[in-house]
């Protein structure tokens, strides 16, 4: 996706967490680099990145100590680099992390930044998903661990695969997709909430049965093949109308009715691998991400049968595609690339019409949406936390959270009443809404963070710094230091 008009200047962070210079990147219409091979940045060697934890623990982080800062341009001065980068020079890089002095132990979901880290010896982190106090966590040891208010509190096995995807259903049901292809149904005992047991795979045995005894009718033009024959690398469920999609690397996604645990439809959508599928939420769109460069918009017809239709392709690029999140109120759909690239387009009036955020140097490899925040997780270890403007569509970069060893594989994110339960106030204002996030990474562990959409942007901190100093703001500073958005047309 690139801008017809010309090259577009965009602000790249130097996102080494010791690094603290700001370099900025053109984005032009030439020049761009060949797309990667698929498994360079998905199936790389990840031994060695980081000696495991022998028990479970939760380590209250000191955020004074630049690493584990929120902002990672908030430091007590320059660690490296030219020093006469307008970044470093500015007296707002120089501020000590407002929320520092208020830490304490006792209670960490009132500070901002990060809370805590969960570590333990079973491999390296693939996927999350929570709901209210629980927190789920996937891994490549085939374990699912089940933490409540950040403490060991349940665990499963499945018998095989590492677990690539986990999707929560209700209160009771848990889906998991795995490394070999198929997705596994848990169910939380009421006796026993800790306890989980499976009861069903999915394509079911059944369906399976009948595939061999009977192979034509199954094979045929109107068939529908129920299996993927390659690793499931998402799952989205469409709560409302009953409806789990799946997508793998066999270059299909396939949607499954959970009521019967029936495959209703396989749709062979690209020309290569596909890292994710969401369910828009609105207009009954679904969107896919591939390795091919694409995303894809599906229409979903639910009449005799359900059916999803091509209806637009809102992205083609040589690089992969390796993330997507769906924001259905604003009817936002984001998109993460293996060049560090996220794309955001807004469907108004049947027409989508978006930009690009540049804020990592390497493979995004993850984004979540917590109300006007979005989240990206990239290869390059950090986090960006965005936000839009609800007056105009545009994003600008609020932090980046750092501390991680490894890359950034997945985020889930909670509201921080939800978290809370009863304790929690009724009603939060738009706007002042606070959130918790978790992170999971290739250095097996996971990061809890705490973020507010009330939290000044870079610009403004700068502009509170200048007045409180007497310090007068350079006209360009901004333009060198700022994150910006640019908007494209459809």
């Amino acid at each position: 996706m690139r801008n017809e008009a010309g090259g577009i200047m965009v602000v790249d962070l130097q996102t080494d967490p010791y690094n603290n210079n700001h370099h900025r990147q053109e984005i032009t219409n030439s020049g761009h680099k060949p797309r990667p091979k698929f498994g360079d940045f998905l199936k790389a060697d990840h031994d060695g990145i980081f000696p495991p934890v022998v028990d479970p623990i939760i380590v209250n982080t000191n955020l004074t100590h630049q690493r584990f800062s929120s902002v990672s341009t908030m430091s007590n001065g320059p660690t490296s680099g030219d020093d006469s980068s307008p970044c470093v020079m500015s007296p707002w890089a120089r501020l000590s992390p407002p929320w520092a002095m208020d830490f304490n132990e006792d209670n960490a979901l009132e500070t901002n930044g990060l809370i805590g880290s969960i570590v333990r010896e079973e491999g390296h982190i693939y996927s999350l998903a929570a709901s209210g106090d629980l927190l789920y966590t996937g891994s490549d040891s085939k374990n699912i661990r089940v933490w409540k208010n950040l403490k060991d509190y349940a665990g499963f096995k499945a018998s095989s695969g590492l677990i690539k995807a986990i999707v929560i259903f209700g209160e009771d049901r848990v889906f998991t997709g795995h490394q070999d292809g198929k997705i596994r149904i848990w169910k939380v005992s009421k006796r026993k909430p800790g306890k989980h047991k499976r009861v069903g795979t999915l394509p079911t045995f059944k369906s399976l049965v009948k595939s061999s005894v009977n192979p034509k009718h199954y094979r045929g033009k109107n068939s529908v093949k129920t299996k993927h024959h390659d690793a499931v690398s998402s799952l989205s469920m469409d709560a409302e109308v009953g409806l789990l999609y799946s997508s793998s690397w066999d270059r299909t996604i396939k949607v499954w009715r959970v009521s019967d645990s029936k495959c209703l439809e396989s749709i062979q959508a690209h020309e290569d691998a596909i890292n994710s599928v969401m369910t828009g939420g609105f207009d009954d769109l679904v969107f896919t991400g591939s390795a091919d460069g694409t995303v894809k918009v599906w229409k979903r017809e639910m009449q005799v049968k359900t059916r999803h239709a091509l209806v637009q392709v809102l992205l083609e690029q040589e690089n992969a595609v390796t993330a997507l999140a769906v924001k259905p109120e604003f009817s936002m759909v984001y998109s993460g690339s293996s060049d560090g690239v996220v794309n955001y387009w807004q469907r108004s009036k049947r027409v989508f019409i978006g930009g690009m955020l540049k804020g990592h140097n390497s493979a995004v490899l993850c984004l979540a949406v917590a109300g006007n925040l979005l989240l990206s997780g990239s290869a390059d270890k950090n986090i960006c936390v965005w936000r839009r403007e609800p007056a105009d569509g545009s994003h600008e970069c609020l932090s980046v959270l750092t501390g991680h060893m490894g890359p950034v594989k997945c985020l889930a994110v909670e509201e921080e009443r939800a978290c809370r339960g009863k304790e929690a106030k009724a009603s939060v204002e738009e706007g002042e809404r606070k959130w918790i996030i978790y992170s999971g990474s290739l250095d097996k562990s996971v990061k809890v963070w705490r973020v507010s959409e009330k939290v000044a942007t870079w610009r403004e901190m700068e502009e509170e710094a200048a007045a409180s100093s007497g310090w007068k703001r350079s006209p360009s500073l901004h333009e060198s230091c700022a994150w910006s958005s640019h908007d494209l047309g459809k």
